[in-house]
């Protein structure tokens, strides 16, 4: 599991387009192993089935540990229920749903890679359709003396080798993997122009140029990587004063801990605006405090708890998704 983390934790510290090639790569050599190690086709009526199951639960799984795995489906999912907003249900719904979309672009990298793999290679589109009542394959490999039922047994038969002639046996498994790595190479199209075309109609309407870009996304590692720095020291300290409090029955030290309400203001997702100068939640909360003697003032703390998240970040340009992701793990 450290070793897990490990890379995990390397691969989020490079740019976006190598942890997606990091990512799909893994997934690909996942499946190598998976289908030479563990697939082993039943041929018998269970085929159509087997071959479905390893070529898409594992893609769901997949699909389901990128939710998991990404900092900003906590961030809009911790507390939805209890938030109140002042938008209408219906935009804050709209909203969302956009952070939704905006995640799933990350999370359906790995299921992707893994469908895309699984088609090339070939052995679960084989698997699955000898299971399937296919009219065109019988008819070539039954004759009229040959019942309904039989045949179908033949076929199931294919990917094992049993009971067929051997050129009968490649002429279908040859047509078979054709259609299957045509949908393969069709599926991997689709993925790269797709990413291309979003990449490049966020970068047209990004509101910040290109090297500000690059700067907000290095301020937004390091603001994670020191967050997660700070939170385990103040923790640690917190944690030492409250054991050592309780085994020597003395009074506690005093230890200053941001308040509820300043915890939800940096945990809301980022909200961007062209009037502000603001790079995270954490740099807008710094920025409109004033604080006198380590607290804030009085007309400070009023005017900043009369304002309450209207919601996830829908405003966000697609160019800063990468604002909310931190690091991989929640």
């Amino acid at each position: 599991m450290d070793k897990f983390r490990t890379v995990l934790n390397i691969a989020n510290k490079q740019e976006t387009n190598f942890c997606f090639g990091l990512l799909a790569l893994l997934t690909a050599g996942g499946e190598q192993i998976f289908s030479s190690v563990v697939f082993q086709c039943p041929c018998n009526s269970w085929n159509f089935f087997y071959g479905l199951v390893f070529l898409l639960v594992p893609a769901l799984a997949l699909l389901v540990l990128g939710y998991i795995l990404s900092k900003k489906t906590w961030k809009l999912l911790t507390g939805f229920c209890q938030r109140k907003s002042k938008l209408c249900r219906w935009k804050t719904l709209i909203a969302s749903v956009t952070v939704f979309l905006q995640i799933s672009t990350t999370a359906v990298v790995a299921p992707s890679s893994w469908i895309a793999v699984a088609l090339l290679s070939g052995n679960y589109y084989e698997c699955a359709m000898t299971g399937l009542n296919v009219t065109a394959f019988k008819e070539h490999l039954c004759g009229e003396s040959v019942s309904q039922s039989q045949c179908q047994e033949k076929l199931y038969k294919f990917p094992c080798g049993k009971a067929v002639s051997q050129a009968d046996r490649d002429d279908v498994l040859a047509t078979l993997r054709a259609e299957s790595q045509i949908l393969g190479w069709l599926l991997i199209a689709s993925i790269v122009v797709s990413s291309l075309l979003l990449t490049c109609v966020a970068r047209c309407n990004s509101p910040i140029s290109y090297l500000q870009l690059k700067f907000w996304r290095a301020y937004a590692q390091e603001e994670n990587n020191l967050m997660e720095s700070y939170s385990t020291k103040h923790a640690k300290e917190l944690a030492e004063r409250n054991l050592k409090s309780f085994f020597q029955q003395t009074s506690p030290d005093p230890i200053v801990t941001p308040s509820n309400l300043d915890w939800k203001k940096i945990s809301s997702l980022y909200r961007f605006s062209t009037k502000d100068h603001y790079y995270s939640t954490m740099h807008q909360y710094v920025e409109n405090h004033d604080y006198v003697g380590g607290h804030e003032t009085d007309n400070e703390m009023k005017r900043m708890a009369s304002i309450k998240s209207e919601g996830p970040g829908a405003n966000n340009p697609t160019v800063l998704a990468f604002v909310d992701e931190g690091q991989m793990m929640p």
